[in-house]
């Protein structure tokens, strides 16, 4: 391995053959302390999120901030057109009934709901990314296919070039490979 700085490296990419190699794999990676990892495979792989320490707690907050706010946003608009933007006497009735707002409120609550939903899934994914580093790497296009790939990226605290990548070696990686940024 030639010694490159660092910011030049995106990290060391390990190919594996099956599935329960990369969970294996993922996890004892997270138990030797790299906690800048990702994994790559061909289909859904059972375990392998929480091998790899995937957390997905703020996308559900997200979607809860948004439907609440969906959910204000229709009652509020409601209450101000019918109370106090334009109000109109039909027959002595009150200005404000609620259970004839709770049609238009539902629906901005799961209009607003499914824009949190997408929105926020798309900017913690960092999408849309035209192109990232792994892309360079020839191997990886099997991602898609038959293989499954487990990268740990250079700007991990416990990342180094010689040491991560014996210890790719030793976890029954094929191949080791690094991929530059």
């Amino acid at each position: 391995m030639d010694k490159r700085d660092k910011s030049q490296l995106y990290g060391l990419l390990a190919e594996f053959g099956d599935a329960e190699e990369i969970v294996v794999a993922a996890g004892k990676a997270r138990e030797a302390g790299y906690t800048r990892l990702d994994a790559f495979t061909p289909f859904p792989v059972h375990g392998l999120p929480e091998a790899i320490g995937f957390r997905d707690v703020l996308v559900p907050w997200l979607i809860f901030i948004g439907g609440v706010c969906g959910a204000l946003a229709g009652f509020g608009l409601q209450y101000w057109i019918n109370a106090v933007d334009y109000p109109m006497d039909v027959g002595g009735r009150p200005f404000v009934t609620w259970p004839s707002f709770i049609p238009v409120t539902f629906e901005c609550t799961v209009l607003f709901a499914a824009f949190a939903a997408v929105i926020g899934m798309l900017m913690l994914n960092g999408l849309p990314r035209p192109h990232h580093p792994l892309f360079n790497s020839d191997r990886f296009g099997r991602a898609s296919q038959d293989r499954f790939f487990l990268c740990i990226e250079a700007r991990d605290p416990r990342f180094d070039g010689a040491a991560t990548r014996r210890f790719l070696e030793e976890l029954g990686a094929l191949s080791v490979e690094e991929v530059p940024a």
